[in-house]
């Protein structure tokens, strides 16, 4: 199996702001007018993008969100656990992974405008993800969470925002 420094060479991948590692693969060159998207959206977007997403053990993805869905799809490496936290305060973690007979998954979607983080579990670990993103990404789309803000909103999930936050 392959490590981490192989992938991040053989990929070209470089430090994203919120964890880990990664590189544009494709961004639709088709676009989507901003009269024909939800008044989230500051301008136009490209139908879709898609990005190799690198998390490591000590390169944690932090709380984040975007304007639009994204999906995670898993490729190599470690199980990595996405944590979910809904507008209506529900929190939801799952692992994506290569065990789906342990009910891991290869693909999951985050609805647009949750919080989320990921994590892996195990030390020294890495895993190598695929992130999809429709209307396509654009970092005005990107919102870091911060802590205080987050801790007020989401009181009950105090220990995983506590340590999937990073200070602003």
């Amino acid at each position: 199996m392959y490590d981490k420094e192989y992938w991040i060479e053989k990929l070209g991948l470089l430090s994203h702001p919120e964890g880990g590692f990664f590189k544009e693969i494709y961004r639709s060159p088709e676009m989507i007018s901003k009269k024909c998207l939800p008044g989230r959206y500051s301008s136009f977007r490209p139908y879709s993008t898609s990005i190799y997403f690198m998390i490591t053990s000590d390169r944690f993805s932090a709380f984040h969100r975007v304007k639009s869905d994204e999906i995670w799809h898993f490729y190599t490496g470690s199980p990595l656990t996405l944590h979910i936290l809904h507008p209506t305060g529900k929190l939801f973690s799952r692992i994506l992974g290569p065990g789906f007979h342990e009910d891991q998954v290869f693909q999951l979607a985050i609805p647009k405008g949750c919080w989320f983080a990921a994590e892996i579990q195990e030390v020294n670990g890495f895993t190598l993800v695929g992130c999809t993103v429709s209307p396509g990404f654009d970092f005005d789309d990107f919102e870091m969470a911060e802590k205080e803000k987050l801790l007020h909103w989401y009181p009950a999930h105090k220990a995983i925002i506590e340590r999937l936050c990073r200070e602003t």
